[in-house]
């Protein structure tokens, strides 16, 4: 129910003007958020966020904070979990520092690839009021999405960094885009619609944040 509520509240368009720019201009600062366990724990996590200049993706901000996760895992549910975590990092920088507030979050998990349309960078997005992009590195097996040979054949056709195609569902919707992020990763990435932005825009500004495989934004604050 609460999640059905939070997602009346989705935007799934450009809000901003730098979105509409393509190179991007007036976007500044780009945050990477994350939570991650340490190995065999599923109770302690490291909610982390990073906020990097943009376009040079230099850091200027970091935040890594040791977290009690008491919710059970449910599946399909992920953001009840860990999403407060990563409010409150959101909200202690801008306490903290304001100025260094970013303009688009990108959120290593899915937005709208989820079994009900509203993933964790959705459920972020909507409870933070920011721009979110959801980048996955694996498929959500939704809405008859499968990695079978055709799309094993799709992705060995993205030649090169920045190349894509859309991910199209049985009932005929567009839920995210195959990105490949560097021409030196044959791997591809899962970009969909978090909050307050399109999948095309979210997939340029991803692909413009690829130094290698994983957006610098995400790689950074999995790094720490």
């Amino acid at each position: 129910r609460e999640q059905a509520q939070l997602k009346a509240s989705l935007v799934e368009e450009d809000t901003e003007e730098w979105q509409k720019a393509s190179d991007f201009a007036g976007l500044e600062r780009v945050g990477g958020v994350d939570l991650s366990y340490a190995k065999g724990d599923d109770t302690n996590a490291c909610a982390s966020l990073v906020v990097l200049s943009y376009p040079a993706l230099e850091v200027l901000y970091a935040d890594c904070r040791m977290v009690a996760v008491n919710a059970p895992y449910v599946a399909g549910f992920l953001a009840f979990r860990e999403v407060p975590f990563l409010v409150e990092a959101v909200q202690r920088l801008q306490q903290e520092e304001p100025k260094l507030k970013p303009q688009v979050l990108l959120v290593d998990g899915n937005g709208l690839l989820h079994p009900r349309g509203f993933g964790v960078a959705c459920h972020l997005g909507v409870l933070t009021d920011l721009p979110c992009i959801g980048v996955a590195k694996n498929l959500l097996y939704v809405d008859g999405l499968v990695r079978d040979e055709l799309h094993r054949e799709q992705i060995r056709s993205l030649q090169k960094g920045g190349d894509s195609f859309p991910l199209t569902g049985s009932s005929g919707r567009v839920l995210g885009m195959v990105l490949r992020g560097h021409d030196k990763s044959c791997r591809p990435l899962y970009v969909s619609v978090g909050h307050r932005v399109c999948l095309e825009t979210a997939t340029r500004l991803v692909s413009s944040c690829c130094r290698s495989r994983i957006p610098e934004p995400i790689r950074q604050v999995q790094g720490r």
